[in-house]
């Protein structure tokens, strides 16, 4: 099994297959080599296949590499891209540049500038998977929350510290508004007026959080991380997961193993 794919994308074959011996003996088997003699057939594969790298030709018949990139929209995507191109024009560099392309290379090309290029691209690559792996870990709504300036003496500030003391536990709006001296009522009202989110919406998001990053980084069972994050049954915790993320934990974590291929 390969950890990570390589697509070159180029209309002369003597050119594919140069590249694809050259990279194919410096990765070692570590990197699965595959070939496109057009930017549709690229494309085609990208629908089937995870890409970790792309190398592409400018210049090829119907359409160019440039119009490839656009339409796959890379830096919107996080796709990790190195061009090829006959023709040193600084136009097509910038082009590319803007693009977000990570390297453009002047053919003929050289196979050590190539590798280096190539090892460059993938250190990209990893940093990307690691900034969207944490990205997916992220509530939106709740960096918000932690974003916002509340004045020290706030007791939303207070009720957020006790809730983060106490996520894995039974918790109730109640005892929370005990705990910050205030009647249940009046702390629901201005808990959803400070941070927009509900007592109940709030703690099911951070338990949902922590579920996540257990899912991504442990082995532990979908029962064991239910009980860890506060749930005492799998299922409602699977219930409540599906409800906010669309998928099941099981699901969550295979599609967010960046050594997964799919």
């Amino acid at each position: 099994m390969f950890a990570k794919r390589i697509l070159i994308v180029d209309d002369e074959p003597r050119t594919r297959q140069g590249l694809k011996k050259t990279l194919g003996l410096w990765s070692e088997g570590k990197y699965e080599i595959l070939c496109a003699e057009s930017a549709r057939e690229a494309l085609e594969l990208l629908e089937q296949k995870t890409i970790n790298l792309i190398i592409t030709d400018i210049c090829m018949p119907e359409t160019s590499g440039l119009k490839m990139l656009e339409t796959l929209k890379i830096k919107e995507n996080k796709l990790v891209v190195i061009i090829l191109s006959g023709f040193p024009e600084f136009d097509y560099a910038q082009q590319a540049i803007q693009l977000g392309v990570v390297n453009y290379l002047l053919k003929p090309i050289n196979k050590h500038k190539l590798i280096e290029s190539v090892e460059k691209a993938m250190e990209v690559e990893a940093r990307l998977q690691q900034a969207g792996k944490i990205e997916r870990l992220m509530d939106g709504k709740l960096l918000r929350v932690r974003e916002e300036d509340y004045t020290h003496q706030s007791p939303i500030k207070e009720a957020l510290s006790f809730v983060e003391a106490n996520i894995a536990g039974q918790l109730s709006l109640r005892e929370v508004a005990n705990h910050v001296h205030l009647n249940s009522n009046y702390l629901s009202v201005l808990f959803k007026e400070q941070t927009n989110l509900t007592f109940s919406e709030y703690v099911t998001r951070r338990r949902l959080e922590n579920a996540k990053k257990l899912l991504l980084s442990t082995d532990m069972t979908i029962e064991e991380i239910a009980r860890e994050v506060g749930y005492q049954t799998a299922k409602y915790f699977i219930k409540l997961f599906k409800e906010f993320e669309a998928m099941t934990p099981s699901r969550f974590r295979k599609a967010n193993d960046i050594n997964i291929i799919q």
